[in-house]
């Protein structure tokens, strides 16, 4: 289990020692794993108050139990990436362990789960300086798109700045796009091929540029069409923790082989597995790279 202690000290006595631990990170070469893909781990959940993951509602609200699962993820052979928000990563800084590592901050996390306002997704993390002070590789980005809440506007506003502003710093705008709707009151993504592609096309043409922007999607019915709607680089993302692992497993393996997919970019399935081994659900999923 990661010391705590030497966390919190080191937050009250010493916060300076963030900003040291991030210039003396040892950068990637690539974001190319030995295996030619990017193997990211996403932890940036909490900060959006979805701390869920398979039957327990705060699994993901005990911090040094989410670290010590995150640090086992990433000491994993061909584990070469990190998704988190500024206090994870922060965390992960200091306990050491991002050497050699693509991170990649997470920007919007306004949206918090189940409030009215959950789809005005303002940009409350990482900016694109903060993403680049901090020697890091890029900012991720959710983007849902409900027809009719008028709240997407200000998200799709700014998403499209942050791909600007990311860009101008030669640094990866990861975005994440759904069409969502509210069902009996709650934020739903709609998990169709027609969906998928319209948020897909919608997300790749945000912003002055294109040239660093890439798409987080997941898995659904017919993907083949679905990866056909762009050029841009993908990552397939893991979703919530599936009771059928073999299943999600070979979903993942059938989409990595589609020629934009680059690689996968995985949180509550791997840090959560239904058996509890995080390294064996790590190690299967680098296997399918």
């Amino acid at each position: 289990m990661p010391d705590v202690h030497e966390i919190v000290a080191a937050r009250v006595d010493r916060p300076y020692a963030i900003a040291s631990a991030a210039k003396r990170r040892r950068r990637p070469p690539s974001w190319r794993g030995e295996h030619g893909r990017l193997m990211m781990i996403a932890a940036d959940h909490p900060a959006r108050g979805a701390l869920r993951a398979g039957a327990d509602p705060l699994a993901m609200g005990h911090r040094a139990d989410l670290l010590e699962r995150i640090c086992t993820a990433l000491a994993r052979p061909g584990v070469n990436g990190v998704l988190g928000t500024p206090d994870i990563l922060e965390d992960l800084l200091l306990l050491g362990v991002l050497d050699d590592k693509v991170v990649i901050g997470s920007m919007n996390r306004g949206g918090l789960a189940g409030t009215s306002f959950e789809i005005d997704d303002r940009f409350t993390a990482y900016d694109a300086a903060g993403i680049a002070t901090s020697g890091f590789d890029g900012g991720k980005m959710l983007l849902r798109i409900d027809p009719a809440d008028a709240g997407t506007a200000n998200t799709l506003q700014g998403c499209a700045h942050a791909v600007g502003e990311l860009a101008q710093r030669r640094l990866i705008a990861m975005v994440e796009p759904f069409i969502s709707h509210r069902v009996d009151g709650r934020v739903r993504n709609e998990l169709s091929a027609e969906a998928m592609v319209r948020a897909m096309t919608v997300a790749a043409g945000l912003g002055p540029t294109s040239a660093y922007t890439w798409l987080k999607v997941p898995v659904v019915d017919d993907m083949e069409r679905v990866m056909a709607a762009t050029t841009l680089p993908a990552l397939i993302l893991g979703g919530e923790v599936s009771a059928d692992a073999d299943a999600a497993y070979a979903r993942w393996g059938k989409a990595l082989a589609l020629p934009t997919v680059q690689g996968l970019v995985i949180g509550r399935s791997l840090l959560y597995p239904p058996r509890g081994d995080v390294a064996g659900a790590v190690d299967r999923a680098v296997s399918l790279l």
